[in-house]
């Protein structure tokens, strides 16, 4: 093809999406030719106004193994672009060490943020080959340095690298008694990963009579430093055991921070489908180890439980911060979720296989946990930011003059790459239910699902119908006086609207306040037009008193469209984050009425930019809402449109109000055909237990195919 060819196909590539993944060919194409032309050609693109194709250039460069590339990719670290930057930090890790970028590497990990990551990462990866020149930078950056933050991020790459002069400086951090909390807390957690060497284990033993931070970050450093000596004892689990995790939410049985923060139906979906897993014995699956963030008390207690039960669903803690992050700021996170993802893994004696679903910093930490410790994965495909990047680019709202920009905030190239190389590296893949899934996966992840189509697999995602048919039940035929709590809560809500709007059905939507749930894209739509006048509208989700960046941006947005003091009057509810149990009798309530408060005929609303598959709006079709929902993506494949729902574009406000508007007009005559029809499509197709046995046969699978691995490779290390 040529450098030129493959750099003219980046730019003329139909959509920003298809860009990316040309990125690959013209790294492969200037790695194949190297030479003065090529760098060039790749450095036109770097100075030219489309963004996409300045960022392919600057991953090309770093496959073109010569030393003026690679001074050209160095040089890259000082440009005046703070994305070609972070790009270049990316890059270099793809290559051999080089003692003119440390010191700029370094900078950007005092710095911070995802570009801190990035940096980190390619000195992690060059601290085998280079750990002398690094641990000396290292110690003369952090003698340089005041800031708290940037001490605790160069003590922890500190840590990350091996030889004695690096033990000494963590020790010193560790005992200083003037040095900041974080640095010291990540000294320790550091000393827990050097077994063997001296004086570590008195520091730890010492440190937990200090202060609670570092007193629980040495007691987890102790663990580490006995797990590393001593090889864990194989548990007796009867069956399967199964790893499943999602780090960005403290994941509970009873589900009860469901909707705040990144806490949305991935954490429902865990819970149930970890209970549905153990409880069908086809499955072949005896214990699910469902790992979410928690207090560092809490993951000792629970390495305890790992360590000693050996079936049932069982749930392991990762330490991470004091205060909770949202996902996209969670990427610094990467070594300190490594360490808990190893810690819990190990102290489970085997796991037969790791199931990851999301492409954020949980993911890229357990897979680098999976491949240290010989487990395989299983991971769930979906075009997640594709689908998100194509949105965006289609509504104008994202171009290659400003993608640089977006890039830095959403983490877009990083995360579609991270995509690729999970499913690369996966044993077996699951992907969803699509209406052109075989294309939507070769044009937006670049996947051919007909190659080795033996190690794909669709599953769909499934919900509890126990939970909703009790739920429509108790709505349909209501106890006088003995209405459940959650109902009570919803009466109180409904009682601050003004009379007048006591006669309107209710238009509700269930999830994490983000901006691609499209929570204020709803009120606005709404709000803006005649739907105000013809329902009430609930909002339920998002930690109102403490909410996340994430969710302050949506709030701003609704507060735009309906200043706080008008929504009672307006007919606007914010009712923040429920458990599980009470959204479903909410939706059930939305259906069915309430006597005084609200008439029957209600509409349930998904106004996501992009949704893989849904589990709340599927929730509210088994209830028998209308519903409303993307044209695209899962709801496209069991929403029939115009009969047990409304698809639209719903990141277009006008088209979200004219679906909304025309859901409410099928709603309010009511029809129990339909109801049911949409119910029955629910039981049959999507239910946790389906999902489950699905699951079953390709988790046994992969378990066997290892074991044959292992038999025919012996003990290879």
């Amino acid at each position: 093809m040529g450098v030129q060819t493959a750099l003219d196909a980046v730019r003329e590539a139909p959509g920003i999406v298809e860009a990316i993944r040309l990125a690959d060919d013209l790294a492969f194409e200037a790695g194949r030719d190297p030479g003065v032309r090529t760098l060039r050609v790749l450095s036109t693109a770097l100075k030219g106004e489309d963004q996409v194709a300045a960022i392919a250039a600057v991953h090309a460069l770093a496959e073109v193994f010569d030393d003026q590339a690679a001074r050209m990719l160095t040089s890259l670290l000082s440009d005046d672009r703070a994305t070609i930057r972070e790009h270049a930090a990316w890059a270099l890790g793809s290559g051999l060490p080089r003692i003119d970028a440390v010191g700029r590497l370094i900078g950007q990990v005092v710095s911070g943020g995802f570009t801190g990551m990035l940096a980190q990462r390619t000195l992690e990866k060059w601290s085998t080959a280079a750990a002398d020149i690094l641990a000396v930078s290292l110690e003369t950056a952090l003698q340089a340095t005041t800031d708290p933050g940037g001490r605790a991020r160069l003590v922890e790459t500190v840590g990350l690298v091996r030889p004695d002069v690096a033990t000494r400086v963590l020790r010193e951090v560790a005992r200083d008694g003037h040095e900041g909390e974080d640095a010291r807390v990540a000294a320790v957690a550091a000393l827990g990963q050097r077994p063997g060497a001296p004086g570590v284990r008195e520091i730890l033993e010492e440190a937990l009579d200090g202060a609670p931070r570092i007193a629980g970050a040495a007691r987890l450093a102790l663990i580490d430093l006995d797990a590393a000596r001593d090889a864990p004892v194989p548990v007796r689990a009867e069956g399967l055991t199964i790893g499943q995790l999602f780090l960005h939410a403290d994941i509970d049985p009873s589900l009860s921070a469901v909707g705040a923060g990144d806490n949305g139906g991935i954490a429902t979906l865990l819970v149930r489908l970890g209970d549905a897993l153990v409880a069908d014995p086809s499955t072949g699956v005896g214990r699910v180890i469902t790992l979410s963030r928690g207090p560092v008390s809490q993951a000792a207690e629970d390495l305890l439980e790992i360590g000693s039960i050996p079936s049932g669903h069982i749930y392991g803690r990762v330490p991470l911060l004091p205060a909770p992050v949202p996902s996209a700021a969670a990427w610094p996170l990467r070594v300190t979720a490594r360490r808990g993802i190893r810690r819990i893994l190990r102290s489970a004696g085997r796991v037969d296989l790791l199931h990851l679903r999301m492409a954020d910093v949980g993911s890229l930490a357990a897979a680098d946990v999976a491949r240290e410790l010989g487990i395989p994965t299983v991971f769930t495909v979906a075009p997640d930011p594709h689908a998100v990047i194509r949105s965006l680019d289609r509504s104008g709202a994202l171009t290659r003059g400003n993608f640089g920009a977006t890039d830095l905030r959403e983490h877009f190239w990083f995360r579609a790459r991270l995509v690729t190389n999970l499913a690369a590296n996966a044993a077996h893949t699951v992907l969803f239910p699509r209406p052109a899934l075989q294309q939507d996966m070769r044009q937006l992840v670049g996947i051919d699902i007909t190659s080795h189509p033996e190690r794909h697999t669709v599953v769909a995602e499934g919900v509890d119908l126990a939970v909703v048919d009790g739920a429509v039940s108790t709505a349909r035929e209501p106890a006088p006086d003995r209405a459940p709590a959650g109902v009570e809560e919803l009466r109180a809500l409904l009682t601050r609207l003004p009379e007048h709007r006591r006669s309107l059905p209710l238009v509700l939507t269930v999830g994490r306040m983000h901006r691609v749930k499209g929570m204020a894209t709803l009120v606005e739509a709404w709000a803006c037009g005649p739907l105000r006048d013809r329902a009430n509208l609930l909002i339920v989700g998002g930690d109102l008193e403490h909410p996340s960046l994430d969710e302050r941006e949506q709030l701003t947005r609704i507060d735009a469209a309906v200043p706080p003091g008008e929504r009672d009057r307006a007919g606007l509810i914010l009712a923040g984050h429920r458990p599980n149990d009470v959204a479903a009798q909410w939706l059930a309530a939305a259906r069915f009425g309430l006597p005084a408060l609200m008439p029957a005929g209600g509409v349930y609303v998904c106004a996501s930019v992009k949704e893989e598959f849904g589990i709340a709006l599927l929730e509210a079709m088994a209830t028998g809402l209308m519903v409303v929902a993307p044209d695209g993506g899962g709801p496209a494949t069991y929403v029939e449109d115009g009969v047990t729902g409304i698809l639209t574009q719903t990141w277009d406000v006008a088209r979200l109000a004219s679906a909304v508007g025309a859901a409410l007009d099928v709603a309010v005559r009511p029809d129990e055909m339909r109801a049911d029809a949409a119910h029955e499509m629910v039981r049959a197709n999507f239910t946790i237990q389906a999902m489950a046995s699905a699951l079953g046969p390709i988790y046994r699978g992969v378990a066997a195919d290892e074991e044959e691995l292992i038999r025919a490779g012996g003990a290879v290390l």
